[in-house]
Order: structure tokens, then sequence, then C-alpha cells
């Protein structure tokens, strides 16, 4: 295209390029979720199929951005990870965020008839992100165990809250109950009140959700006789298990990859 006495305006422009060399997060967070949930009865504390429709959300996110290596969830937040070595889209911020948050939610609102079919949607579910370097694994890893060891916390002291509410007690009266409580007092609320053992609540409640490539046997097609042909396909899967141990990384030392 010819220069034009306009085209000065793209001085104004910034350089928004993430630094070099550093490990990429963007995380996705819910806007007004609270309200949001309220509005179509989700299940308090946890709604699975709320939780559902956000993991079928990462995997497209996975499917659609080859350079994101990994996913984790919680709540009404994901965090995505891009490797060290990436230059999707010259690792400019504005263009990685938008991207991911916006194919993310395309698909919550495309996916959610499938996954709350006797719900209709009722209002525009919002989500912001922000991008984040990280220059280390080990910086990697510690935000990753914080964000798994907050879905812990968060979940924990939920599951007492709604527990006491829905027994009757006011939110504040249950606030006050809560208040100063530490992780063996909870337990021991949630069994001796309402019977509930903590360890046996599910691992998507307690642990989040992660979602990662693994190599899967897929039907491509099938022969005139009608059986399946089978090919090895890396497609991604979600998992509800512990990141904050070695033994998740050991397990995928593809993720750490260079």
């Amino acid at each position: 295209m010819a220069n034009s006495k306009y085209e000065y305006v793209k001085q104004y422009e910034l350089d928004d390029s993430l630094l070099p060399g550093c490990w990429i997060v963007v995380r996705i967070d819910g806007k007004g979720f609270t309200k949001f949930s309220e509005l179509h009865g989700f299940e308090k504390p946890n709604d699975k199929r709320a939780l559902d429709l956000m993991d079928e959300c990462a995997k497209e996110v996975l499917n659609e951005f080859p350079d994101v290596r990994l996913a984790y969830g919680e709540s009404d937040e994901y965090s995505f990870v891009l490797g060290r070595s990436t230059d999707m889209y010259g690792r400019r911020a504005s263009k990685i965020v938008s991207l991911l948050v916006s194919c993310f939610t395309a698909n919550y609102v495309a996916k959610w008839a499938a996954f709350l079919p006797d719900t209709p949607l009722r209002s525009t579910p919002m989500f912001d992100g922000r991008a984040v370097c990280y220059p280390l694994d080990s910086n990697l890893r510690d935000y990753l165990s914080w964000r798994q060891a907050d879905t812990h916390i968060n979940n924990q002291y939920n599951t007492c809250f709604w527990a006491l509410v829905k027994s009757g007690k006011t939110p504040t009266e249950a606030q006050a109950t809560l208040r100063g409580t530490q992780t063996a007092q909870k337990n021991e609320l949630l069994f001796n009140e309402f019977g509930i053992n903590y360890a046996h609540l599910p691992e998507q409640f307690k642990k989040g959700s992660v979602v990662l490539r693994r190599k899967t046997m897929v039907e491509v097609k099938q022969r005139a006789d009608g059986t399946p042909v089978l090919r090895e396909r890396n497609l991604p899967t979600v998992l509800h298990t512990d990141i904050i141990r070695d033994e998740f990384w050991n397990e995928h030392p593809q993720l750490m990859a260079p």
C-alpha cells in the first residue's frame, strides 16, 4: 500500500513485545462472575457443569494455538503457558492476550448450551486477560503452585461457608464462624457438623484442572468393511492432579523443554 499523509499516526503505537527467553503466562479471569453465577443459578460452592465448560474452552484454546503448552484453571480463571522460545505473533502482548481471551470467550458462549442445557444464557460472559513473563523455570512452577494452593484454600473455605449457609446461618454468621480457623479446624467442622470428609471431595474441586496434550488413539476414518482406522494424535486432555510436587513435572518433561 502506498504511503499516505495519514501514516504518521503509526508512530503512536507502542512496542508491547514481551521479554525474550521468558515463559509467558496469560491469565484470564471472569468479569463479575459472582453476579453471573447467581443469575444463572450455579450450584454452590462448585458447579461441575460450569467447571467442565471452562475446561472445554481451555482445550479449544490449546487446539487453536499450538504454542500454548499447558493450562491451569480454577473457578472462573484460567492460566495459559507459552514456552520460552515462542515467537507467536512476535511476542506482542496485546495480540497474544486479545486472541486467547477472545477464543476462550467465544467458545464459552458457543458451548454453553452443551454444558448447561436447561439454563438459558441471560447475560454476556466477559473475561479480562493479562500477560506476565517469568524468567526462570522455578518462577513458572512457583506461579502454578500458587494458583493450585489458592484453589485448595478457596475451595475449603467455600465448602465450609456454603455448608453453614445451607444449614441456616446467614452469610455474616458463617463468616464469623470461620474467621481465624485453620485447615484442620475447617476439616473438623465439615466432618463433625455435616459429615463431609474433605479428602473425599472431587479432585477437580480441590486441585483445579490441568490441560496438556497427550498422545491419544483416535479414529480418523473407516475401512470399506466398517472397521475403524486409528491414528495417534496429541490431543488436549484435562487432568485433576497435583502440580506442586515434582512427580507431575518428571512425568511430563516436555512441558519444561527449551
